[in-house]
């Protein structure tokens, strides 16, 4: 990828150098491990594309090295969460700058496994959770996809996103409504289908 199209300027200084210290390395890859899995779930549920992963990641894990004597030890969860938050708005804006192909023409082509009526039922339902997911307001989906799928408690995405819990409940309510609304829109668009075969 080109510096010209990256979605903002990149930290040059490779991330070993970051570490600086046994001790700093030590508490980089503890919190890499620790959050790694449900950063690149939440990212991903945020509508960054499957290539564009790693390379957000890497951007996220780079921003807690350069801050990590500003982050008390609790707050790490809620500093990554917030900066994944960030990151996946920015990679998003690049994605659309670019005019890619959806994600939905790649699942298709996603590592092929021997049950293909398995697979093709996941597939089925990914397209259709990313689909409603990419529908809902950035506010909506972040709060619908730290409690409903991520299983964070209200009170860690309040503090996580630096809203009150009475937003946090007041945008997984409207989340929940459009979540609903659009999934009884695609079952009823995939009924029409069939008939009309």
């Amino acid at each position: 990828m080109h510096d010209d199209v990256l979605p903002r300027a990149k930290e040059t200084r490779p991330v070993a150098a970051l570490a600086e210290s046994p001790t700093r390395e030590a508490r980089i890859r503890r919190m890499v491990e620790a959050h790694v899995e449900p950063l690149w779930r939440f990212m991903r549920r945020l509508g960054v594309a499957p290539r564009d992963l790693d390379d957000a990641m890497q951007e996220v894990i780079v921003v807690a090295a350069l801050r990590l004597e500003s982050i008390p030890g609790p707050a790490e969860k809620a500093f990554l969460f917030g900066t994944a938050l960030r990151v996946a708005s920015e990679w998003r804006r690049f994605r659309v700058r670019r005019r890619e192909v959806g994600d939905g023409a790649l699942a298709e082509q996603e590592d092929p496994v021997p049950d293909a009526d398995a697979l093709l039922d996941q597939a089925r339902a990914r397209t259709m959770l990313d689909e409603v997911l990419e529908s809902m307001p950035m506010d909506l989906r972040a709060v619908f996809t730290l409690y409903e799928l991520e299983e964070l408690k209200m009170n860690e995405i309040a503090e996580l996103l630096g809203v009150p819990a009475g937003t946090v409940a007041s945008r997984l309510r409207r989340a929940r409504e459009h979540f609903e609304a659009q999934v009884a829109r695609l079952q009823a668009r995939m009924k029409g289908e069939r008939r009309g075969r």
